[in-house]
């Protein structure tokens, strides 16, 4: 193969890579605008969420950056003694422990939440949340594994 050979051959792959590339290039800003337009939309469902939480004078639950994913803080019960800092799922578990007048297993908190109680794994998320209150102050985690409301 002559030197001329081989430069038309390298000149058609790179012609071929850079079709390949502008196609990529083409996909990757039909993306980043779609990406745009539902940034633009959680912003604004965020901004009406928030005036409509002011607006029925509720503190919204503090959110966290981690690892790039927002997460809720559930605040120590010291910090505020007043359940609407916590998110709503989180005040309806308090409420149906507090209901309960004594030591409440998860599985039955799950089944005033209408979860499926039958299969382990659909308790477990319950569970930590359960959990989570407790290390918070909100509920207190019995050595049985039952949780009562703290007084």
């Amino acid at each position: 193969m002559s030197d001329l050979e081989r430069i038309t051959a390298r000149r058609s792959e790179l012609d071929a890579l850079a079709e390949e590339l502008a196609k990529r290039l083409g996909e990757v800003e039909a993306e980043r605008e779609e990406l745009g337009i539902a940034e633009r939309v959680l912003r604004r469902l965020a901004e009406q969420d928030r005036a409509d939480t002011e607006a029925a004078g509720v503190e919204a639950p503090m959110k966290a950056q981690v690892a790039g994913r927002a997460v809720l803080l559930i605040p120590h019960r010291g910090e505020t003694g007043d359940e609407a800092a916590l998110p709503g799922d989180y005040r309806r578990i308090l409420s149906i422990v507090r209901a309960a007048g004594g030591p409440v297993q998860v599985k039955s908190v799950g089944e005033e939440l209408g979860l499926e109680v039958g299969l382990r794994g659909k308790l477990e998320p319950l569970r930590a949340k359960m959990t989570k209150l407790a290390d918070r102050g909100w509920l207190h985690k019995r050595p049985d594994g039952k949780f009562t409301a703290r007084l």
